[in-house]
C-alpha cells in the first residue's frame, strides 16, 4: 500500500492501514514531513499479530507526487495507492500519472470539489477499462474511489452537536448513531434501538467512565453479541443503533428564491401606495378630461401622464378647462412623485443587501454556532441545514469558502475574529444550543471555546483539534472546570481515515464507531462472492463478535447508489433496515453490515478468522 499526502491525514491513514489491516505501507510526504512521520512509524510495543511484529511504515520523501517519487515508492507493484494531498489538482495530476504507470491500480483520490471527483473518477475507471477490456465489473467499480475528508467527518461533527455523540454512521441520507444506554434500573426495560451493536463494560458495580476516560471497568466490551448473550448481561450498559433526530426548535421554512430578495420586500409598501395613487390619479384625471373635453380617453391619458410628470407644453392657447386640469395634474405629480422616488430607492437597497449576509435575529435561541467556513465548516453547514438546524455562523475571512454558500442558504453570519470581545455575543452564543469549533487552527478553537463557557457554562462544545495530546489534556481540564457541560474533541483525520483505508481495501467504509478501546466498522458489501452471506439468510449470516447484517440494498445492480454514504437528499432512499431473520441473501444483493477489525479483515480474505483485531 502506497500513502502519499502532505499532511495528518496521510500519517492516519498510514498508521490504520498498518494497525488494523496489517498491511505494508510507503508513505510518501514532503521533506519537512519525513522526520516527524518517522519518529512516528515505529512498531509500538508489544503491538504484534500472528507472532510477528507489525511491519514499520517506509517514508519516502518527496516534494511533490512526480512520477519520479511513485516510482521510488514502487508504485507499479502496490496494490493500492491514496493521493490525500490538501490541493485538489494535485492529487488530480498525481492520480493521472499513477494510472499510466499501473492501468489496474487502485486508486483512492482525497477530492473536496464533488463534480470535478465524479468526472475524475469515471476517466480513471474509463482509462482502465481501455487497458484491461475484460477487467470484472466489481473490480472496475473499485478500482478508483473519489473520497473527501470533510464529507467523511461532516456527519460526526453534526452529530456531537445534535444528539451529543460523535459515534455515527452516515447511509442513504440517514444520519444514525450508536447510542450507549446506561445499567438498566430494576423493573426498566431498556430500547433496543434497530439493533444491539455491543455491551459495554460498565457493570452495576463497576460503572466504567464516560467518553474520554482511561479506564475501563471489567469485563471487557463484546462487540456484536448474539441475542443470548445480551438476554444475560443485564447488568451492563450497552451500545445501540438508533437514527439521529434533532429536537431543537424548528427552522423557519426556506424562501423559493435562492438568490436575490423576495417580492414583498422589494415592493415595499411605500412603493404600492404611491404607484396605487399614480394609478387613480391617471384614471381620474383621464376621465374627467375625457368628459370636458373632446379628446378620446387614450388621447386623455397620454396627456395627463404628460401633465402629471411635469413634461407637457403650457396649455397656454388652450380652453380654461384644460388648463385647470393640466395645473392639478401637475399639483397632483409633486405630491406623489417624491413618494415614487423614496420607493424605489427603498426597493433598490433592498435588493442589493439581499445580496449581502444576514445577521443573527435578536431573538433566535436553541441554535448551534459554527465557527469556521472553510472545508470543513462549509461540508457542516450543508448538513445541518438539510436537517433543519438553525445555525449562525462566525467567520474572519470575508472569502471563505463557506460564505457564497451561507448567503445562499439565508443563514446568519458574524464576520469578525471569534477570539474578540462582542463577535460570540453577537452570534447569540449566550442562547444557543451547541458550539462547533471547526477553524483549521486548534489554538483558534481552544480559546474561543473558553470564551463560549465563559458566557455560557454549560454550553455543548465540540472542537476540532489534531494534537491528541493536547485534546485529552483539554478534555480533562473542561471537564474538571465544567463538570455539567459536554465537550468534545474531534479530529477530522481520525473521523476520515477509516473510510480512506477501507476504499483501499476495496470496499466501501461508511464509518466506524468507537467502542471504548475497540472499533465498530460499518461497510457496503455485495453478497456475491462473500459464501458467508450468499443463500444465508439474514439470521444464518450473523457472526457474533465478527459482523452483522443490518440492512438490505433494495435498488437493482442498475440502478444502485455507488455511494451509500453520501447519497443525495433528492435521491430516493434504497435501503431496508427492518430485516427479517429469515430473509434470504442473493448473490445480486447488497448488504450494509457492521464489522470488527478481525471480521472485516477475514471478509476481505487478508487474515485468518482466528487473528486478533
Amino acid at each position: 500500500m502506497v500513502v502519499c499526502g502532505d499532511d495528518g491525514l496521510a500519517r492516519r491513514l498510514a498508521d490504520e492501514l498498518r494497525e488494523v489491516y496489517r498491511q505494508r505501507v510507503v508513505l510518501v510526504v514532503p521533506v519537512d514531513h519525513a522526520d516527524e512521520r518517522a519518529a512516528e512509524a515505529g512498531t509500538a510495543d508489544g503491538d504484534t499479530w500472528s507472532g510477528a511484529a507489525v511491519v514499520p511504515v517506509r517514508v519516502v520523501t518527496a516534494p511533490a507526487p512526480t512520477t519520479g517519487a511513485m516510482l521510488r515508492a514502487e508504485v507499479a507493484r502496490a496494490a493500492a495507492l491514496a493521493l490525500v494531498y490538501e490541493d485538489d489538482e494535485t492529487n488530480l495530476r498525481a492520480a493521472l500519472a499513477a494510472r499510466r504507470l499501473s492501468p489496474g491500480l487502485r486508486l483512492v483520490v482525497r477530492m473536496y470539489n464533488r463534480k470535478l471527483g465524479q468526472h475524475l473518477e469515471e476517466l480513471l475507471d474509463q482509462a482502465a477499462l481501455v487497458a484491461a477490456p475484460g477487467m470484472d465489473r466489481a473490480v472496475l467499480d473499485a478500482s478508483t474511489t473519489v473520497l473527501s475528508d470533510a464529507d467523511t467527518a461532516a456527519p460526526a461533527l453534526v452529530a456531537t452537536a445534535v444528539a451529543d455523540t460523535g459515534k455515527v454512521v452516515q447511509a442513504d441520507g440517514l444520519l444514525l448513531r450508536a447510542a450507549e444506554r446506561p445499567v438498566p434500573g430494576r423493573g426498566e426495560v431498556p430500547d433496543p434501538g434497530l439493533c444491539t451493536l455491543a455491551l459495554l463494560s460498565s457493570t452495576a458495580a463497576d460503572p466504567a467512565g464516560s467518553e474520554g476516560s482511561d479506564a475501563a471497568g471489567s469485563p471487557a466490551p463484546e462487540l456484536l453479541p448474539d441475542d443470548r448473550t445480551i438476554r444475560g448481561a443485564t447488568a451492563r450498559g450497552t451500545v445501540v443503533l438508533e437514527a439521529v433526530r434533532h429536537a431543537g426548535p424548528a427552522l423557519p421554512a426556506r424562501r423559493l428564491a435562492r438568490r436575490g430578495a423576495p417580492l414583498g420586500e422589494v415592493f415595499s409598501g411605500r412603493l404600492r401606495w404611491a404607484l396605487a395613487g399614480i394609478v387613480v390619479a391617471v384614471l381620474a384625471l383621464s376621465v374627467t378630461t375625457t368628459v370636458l373635453t373632446d379628446a378620446d380617453p387614450l388621447h386623455a391619458a397620454y396627456l395627463t401622464l404628460l401633465d402629471l410628470f411635469s413634461i407637457n407644453d403650457p396649455a397656454v392657447d388652450e380652453p380654461a378647462t384644460r388648463q385647470v386640469l393640466q395645473l392639478l395634474s401637475g399639483l397632483v405629480g409633486l405630491a406623489l412623485l417624491p413618494l415614487l422616488v423614496a420607493g424605489a430607492l427603498e426597493a433598490l437597497g433592498t435588493f442589493r443587501t439581499a445580496t449581502t449576509l444576514r445577521r443573527p435575529p435578536r431573538g433566535l435561541s436553541g441554535h448551534i454556532v459554527l465557527l469556521g467556513l472553510g472545508k470543513i465548516g462549509t461540508r457542516v453547514l450543508a448538513r445541518l441545514r438539510e436537517l433543519g438546524i438553525p445555525v449562525v455562523c462566525v467567520e474572519q475571512d470575508p472569502d471563505a469558502r463557506g460564505i457564497a454558500l451561507a448567503r445562499d442558504l439565508g443563514v446568519p453570519v458574524v464576520l469578525g475574529d471569534v477570539t474578540e470581545d462582542g463577535v460570540l455575543d453577537t452570534a447569540r452564543v449566550r442562547r444557543a444550543a451547541a458550539l462547533l469549533a471547526l477553524t483549521s487552527s486548534d489554538t483558534t478553537n481552544l480559546e474561543a471555546t473558553l470564551a463560549a463557557r465563559a458566557l455560557k457554562s454549560d454550553l455543548r462544545v465540540a472542537l476540532r483539534l489534531y494534537d491528541d495530546d493536547v485534546a485529552t489534556a483539554v478534555y480533562r481540564t473542561l471537564r474538571s472546570a465544567h463538570p455539567g457541560a459536554v465537550t468534545r474533541s474531534r479530529s477530522v483525520s481520525h473521523l476520515a481515515a477509516p473510510a480512506f483505508a477501507g476504499a483501499m481495501m476495496g470496499r466501501q467504509i461508511l464509518g466506524a464507531i468507537p467502542v471504548e478501546r475497540k472499533v465498530l466498522l460499518f461497510a457496503a458489501v455485495p453478497v456475491a462472492g462473500h459464501p458467508q452471506f450468499e443463500g444465508r439468510t439474514v439470521a444464518e449470516a450473523f457472526r457474533p463478535g465478527a459482523w452483522r447484517v443490518l440492512a438490505l440494498d433494495t435498488a437493482g445492480p442498475e440502478a444502485r447508489h455507488p455511494d451509500l454514504a453520501h447519497t443525495g437528499r433528492d435521491e430516493r432512499p434504497s435501503l431496508l433496515w427492518d430485516l427479517h431473520p429469515g430473509h434470504v441473501l442473493h448473490p445480486q444483493d447488497r448488504v450494509v453490515i457492521a464489522a470488527t477489525r478481525r471480521g472485516l479483515a477475514e471478509l476481505l480474505g487478508n487474515r485468518p478468522a482466528d487473528a486478533r483485531p
